[in-house]
């Protein structure tokens, strides 16, 4: 039996197991980031119909929130609020376009020549460790800044530490699908905990309709919120590539090609285009679902559509939103402790796995600002244009690359 022969029922279940595996880093972001979690699943739905139509439903991709814009969208929400936020969120969209197209003119190459894993390397580190404060700051029980208190101290740490225990030991033990939710398990249990201590807020969800309308919120133009987001998108179209070549090696086909790179890139960057239109996080290429994929074998695109449309529906289940919106901040915080501290993995992971020789000047210098402007917070300000966190450091990044000389690996290897 091929794929497209399975029977519907089949079809939508394996949907459902691939939202379901996605769904704690999806409702993750928006959460954090004070945005609506029903807009985060139906930007999440839309944006994966979208990237489908784009590349006439040929890569398996589900498209989730994506973690680089935290810290962005947190910082930005505060200085100049959600509508303006929104338009600079449409605006990295518009960066993936522009990468879509030279892309399609001059290949892939041109890419791996502006951001080589050097460049890509440390930002993606800075995506974890930009964040490492947040994390502990709610595992505390105080709110991302530290600047309140929300739960007391000793039982704060309590939940976050047996959240953060549950989702490492379901990571290391779980066998099958079930290793690719320790997110997912990770709440449920430290929800349970906080509910038995009182923690959880029941009369919001009892109060909730059970079906509501997602809360839409249009973009409001502002530039120095678009100034500040579009260098962000570096990052996350960057992984972009890199997953849709993991997908590829998991498939065993060649996404690059066939589609190809450009089509995808589209796809993702008008998914990002209307999550800013209508209020949702930024969507990117999921490698949890990579890895469902590999595990469950069905490479069948068609279980994608299912994953979108369940999304889609939950968005206008109102006592579930309520229900996302009550889960306490130590519990959130415990897990975030392993998830940004992944990310940073993933990026030293990049510079290993490149052969990035830090014994070279030029990588050392590259790699080197880079993580001390974005975990020192340096922030550069010129008019009302502002950089700072990824923006920054994404800039700083492939400014260096193109400007510092290169060296020639024939001295540098005599020097051994």
């Amino acid at each position: 039996m091929t794929h497209h022969q399975e029977p519907v029922w089949r079809q939508a279940i394996a949907g459902a197991q691939i939202l379901f595996v996605a769904f704690g880093a999806l409702v993750l972001v928006p959460i954090l980031t004070g945005l609506n979690p029903s807009m985060a699943l139906l930007g999440a739905g839309i944006g994966t119909l979208i990237f489908q139509a784009c590349t006439g439903r040929k890569v398996p991709i589900f498209l989730g929130s994506s973690f680089a814009f935290i810290a962005p969208i947190i910082y930005s929400v505060q200085t100049w609020g959600i509508p303006a936020t929104l338009s600079g969120l449409f605006a990295s969209g518009a960066l993936y376009l522009m990468l879509a197209l030279l892309i399609k003119i001059r290949g892939v190459a041109f890419i791996h020549r502006i951001m080589p894993p050097v460049v890509v390397g440390p930002i993606i580190m800075l995506i974890g460790l930009g964040l490492a404060g947040v994390a502990v700051n709610l595992a505390m029980g105080k709110t991302g800044d530290g600047k309140a208190v929300l739960v007391d101290y000793q039982t704060a740490l309590l939940v976050a530490g047996v959240s953060l225990t549950t989702t490492v030991v379901i990571a290391l033990k779980a066998k099958g699908i079930f290793r690719l939710i320790p997110i997912l398990a990770g709440v449920a249990v430290g929800y349970s905990l906080s509910a038995f201590l009182g923690l959880v807020n029941f009369s919001a969800i009892a109060a909730a309709p059970w079906f509501a309308a997602p809360p839409f919120v249009a973009p409001q133009w502002s530039w120095p919120a678009v100034f500040f987001m579009i260098p962000v998108a570096l990052a996350p179209a960057i992984e972009h590539v890199g997953d849709i070549i993991a997908i590829g090696a998991v498939t065993g086909r060649d996404y690059t090609a066939r589609p190809g790179l450009h089509r995808t890139m589209l796809g993702d960057g008008l998914a990002v285009c209307v999550a800013g239109l209508i209020g949702g996080p930024p969507v990117t290429t999921y490698s949890e679902v990579t890895g469902a994929v590999m595990i469950t074998r069905n490479h069948n695109p068609v279980i994608m559509t299912w994953a979108a449309c369940i999304a889609i529906l939950m968005a206008f289940f109102g006592k579930f939103n309520a229900l996302l919106q009550s889960i306490p901040t130590p519990v959130m915080g415990g897990i975030m402790i392993l998830l940004f501290g992944s990310i940073a993995a993933v990026g030293l992971n990049t510079l290993i796995h490149a052969r990035v020789d830090m014994h070279r000047p030029r990588n050392l210098v590259i790699v080197s600002l880079v993580l001390v402007f974005g975990i020192g917070g340096l922030t550069l300000q010129a008019g009302w244009v502002t950089l700072q966190g990824v923006s920054l450091c994404g800039i700083t990044a492939v400014f260096l690359n193109l400007f510092l000389p290169k060296e020639k690996r024939d001295s540098a290897q005599q020097a051994f």
